[in-house]
């Protein structure tokens, strides 16, 4: 308790600095190119697009449960992006910040938060991209919307877990960077994203529903297509919960421990 109240407060402290941060890091993605941060807003739309042709158009895709296609792709690849960004992004975020990791009074653990504040701006885009797509398909709205709000903390809170302990290893064995990209690759392809987790049958349904992204992606799609609440599926919110708890302390453990070896190694 008294970890998490200091981490707390060091968040609370440096706020501003992360806030800079981030803002300096989604600057420097595009500091050569001529629409900058415009390509924030290419990158997901393109995705979509080039999903939704594959697999609508080509594929011939049906609507499922007369939800459009490209609407349940959208709420599905919303989550996944900003975690997998957020994982990817912090694997080698110490060592790209190691000029700042070597200075005694530099807090690191605040880095993945960096990362983590630089995603949101993408995923606010995405979130956007959706409800243009809801309200384009004439598609009923609901205070449901609000309930992603708890679905994206969620979401967070695991990712910050698994950033801390990619961030720390990373410094050590620069092979986890390129680990973390396959297992995100395969992630991506067992997740139920644009593929119906009811395809499987349910003995591969519970195997794929230990996935904790599952319980988000689906939270998305309860929230802005189906309005289902959360309290509909107590039992695998608890489970969600039981996971990410040890995933965060997992990682805040790693990355404390292997701090202080941090500016030797770099």
């Amino acid at each position: 308790m008294n970890s998490l109240l200091a981490f707390l407060r060091l968040l609370y402290d440096r706020r501003r600095l992360i806030t800079a941060m981030a803002a300096r890091e989604l600057r420097t993605q595009y500091v050569a190119s001529s629409l900058g941060l415009l390509w924030t807003f290419i990158h997901p739309v393109v995705m979509i697009t080039v999903f939704w042709f594959v697999f609508s158009v080509g594929f011939k895709a049906r609507p499922l449960n007369d939800v459009p296609f490209v609407v349940w792709l959208t709420a599905g690849m919303a989550p996944w992006y900003i975690f997998s960004e957020i994982v990817s992004g912090s694997a080698g975020i110490i060592i790209a910040h190691a000029h700042l990791v070597k200075k005694t009074l530099f807090s690191s653990q605040i880095l993945p938060l960096v990362k983590i504040a630089s995603a949101l701006v993408t995923h606010g885009i995405f979130l956007v991209v959706l409800l243009t797509l809801l309200l384009f398909q004439q598609m009923p709205v609901s205070l449901y919307y609000l309930q992603a709000i708890y679905y994206l903390f969620s979401l967070l809170v695991l990712s910050l877990g698994v950033a801390w302990a990619l961030a720390a290893l990373n410094v050590f064995v620069r092979d986890v960077a390129q680990l973390v990209a396959v297992l995100l690759q395969i992630g991506f392809w067992i997740t139920p994203i644009f593929w119906d987790i009811s395809m499987m049958s349910p003995k591969i349904q519970k195997l794929l529903k230990l996935n904790p992204i599952y319980y988000i992606v689906q939270g998305y799609r309860d929230s802005f297509i189906t309005f289902q609440p959360v309290w509909s599926h107590l039992a695998y919110t608890a489970y969600y919960w039981a996971v990410t708890a040890v995933v965060l302390v997992s990682g805040a453990f790693i990355f404390r421990k292997l701090k202080p070896q941090f500016p030797d190694v770099l």
